[in-house]
C-alpha cells in the first residue's frame, strides 16, 4: 500500500483521483485550501482520507502534508483561460509559485515521484495537428504560460535534484464534480446545465472549433499510470482520447442524450481560446501504459446522467 498526496484533491479532477485511490486501498491525503474545491466532492470518502486544509502559496504550511508520502499528484491550480486573462498575476502566484512550493516540499520530504497536471493549452497557436509533445509550445494565455512554466520547473527538479517528475498535458477533461455554476466553468457542464434549463448554450465563435474531450476517469487512470510507471521521469505526455469533436457536434450530441432540441447562440470569439485541439497519445501509451477506457460519447452519457442527478438533488453533489 502506497501513500498518495493529491493537491487540489477537493476539486474536480483531484476528488475523482482521491476516490479511486481510496477504492484501491491506498493511504490518501488531500491538500486543498477549498478556494475552488468543495468538501462535498469528498462526500463518501472523507473518513478514508486525511485532509490538509492549506494553501500551496504557503510553503511552510504545506510541508507536513508531504511527510512520509510516496507519490504526489499535483492537481491544485487556478484553472480557466478567461480567469487568467482577467487576473494574470493571481494565476501565476498559484500555478507557478504554488507548483514550485509543491516541488520543494516533495524534494525535501523524499517523495518518490510528483505527477504535475499540465494542459494542452501550452500548444497555443501552433496550428499543426495532432499535437505531439515534441512540438514547440506557443502559449497564448497567461494560464497556458503558467502551466508551461510548471512543466519547466518539474523537469528542472528532476535534472538538478533527482526528484522524479512527470507532466501530463490534459485535453479538455469533463465529468462528475465539474462545477457548471462557476463563471469560469468548462464548456460541457455549462452546455448541459443550459439544455436542462431550456436555455440556448452560448458558443464563442462559429462552433467549428474542435476539442479532444476526455472523460475524467481516463485522466484518473493516467495519473496512476504516471506515478507507477518505471519510465517517464522528467518527461511530458499528452492525456486525451486521440479524437476530436466540434462544439456544434457537442451541442447535437447533448441534445440527443438529454432529449432536448435547443439551438446554440453564437457570440464573439474569446481572447486566448485555441481554435483546434487533438492529441497524439502514442507516447503515453508506450511509456506510461495509458489507454483511455471511456470514449467521448460514452463519457458524455455518464456525465449528463451525473449532472441530471446532481441537479435533482440540488447542486453541488
Amino acid at each position: 500500500m502506497a501513500t498518495y498526496l493529491v493537491t487540489g484533491g477537493a476539486g474536480f479532477i483531484g476528488s475523482n483521483i482521491a476516490s479511486e485511490l481510496v477504492k484501491r486501498g491506498d493511504e490518501v491525503r488531500v491538500l486543498d485550501n477549498l478556494a475552488t474545491g468543495r468538501r462535498e466532492n469528498l462526500a463518501g470518502i472523507e473518513k478514508d482520507i486525511r485532509l490538509f486544509e492549506e494553501d500551496i502559496r504557503d510553503l511552510e504550511a504545506i510541508r507536513p502534508a508531504f511527510e512520509g508520502v510516496d507519490y504526489v499528484l499535483h492537481q491544485a491550480a487556478l484553472p480557466s483561460v478567461p480567469r487568467s486573462v482577467e487576473d494574470p498575476v493571481g494565476t501565476s502566484v498559484v500555478n507557478v509559485n504554488g507548483t514550485l512550493h509543491v516541488l520543494v516540499a516533495a524534494r525535501d520530504a523524499g517523495v518518490k515521484r510528483v505527477v504535475f497536471a499540465s494542459s494542452s493549452s501550452v500548444y497555443g497557436k501552433n496550428p499543426d495537428l495532432p499535437k505531439r509533445e515534441t512540438m514547440r509550445p506557443q502559449p497564448i494565455s497567461p494560464y497556458a504560460a503558467s502551466k508551461l512554466t510548471g512543466e519547466s520547473y518539474a523537469a528542472a527538479f528532476y535534472e538538478v535534484y533527482g526528484l522524479q517528475t512527470v507532466s501530463l498535458r490534459y485535453f479538455n477533461v469533463f465529468g462528475p464534480h465539474q462545477d457548471p455554476a462557476s463563471q469560469y466553468a468548462a464548456v460541457i457542464p455549462i452546455f448541459v446545465s443550459c439544455l436542462l434549463e431550456g436555455k440556448r448554450p452560448v458558443i464563442f465563435g462559429d462552433g467549428e472549433q474542435s476539442r479532444d474531450f476526455s472523460y475524467v476517469a481516463n485522466v484518473v487512470q493516467a495519473n496512476l499510470c504516471a506515478a507507477e510507471a518505471p519510465g517517464g521521469a522528467g518527461e511530458v505526455f499528452n492525456i486525451a482520447c486521440g479524437a476530436r469533436s466540434t462544439l456544434n457536434e457537442l451541442v447535437c450530441y447533448l441534445n440527443e442524450i438529454l432529449g432536448t432540441d435547443i439551438e446554440p447562440e453564437y457570440s464573439t470569439e474569446r481572447a486566448g481560446d485555441v481554435k483546434h485541439s487533438l492529441a497524439d497519445i502514442s507516447a503515453a501509451r508506450e511509456v506510461l501504459g495509458y489507454e483511455p477506457q471511456i470514449d467521448f460519447r460514452q463519457g458524455l452519457e455518464l456525465a449528463a446522467e451525473w449532472y441530471r442527478r446532481s441537479r435533482s438533488s440540488s447542486w453541488p453533489a
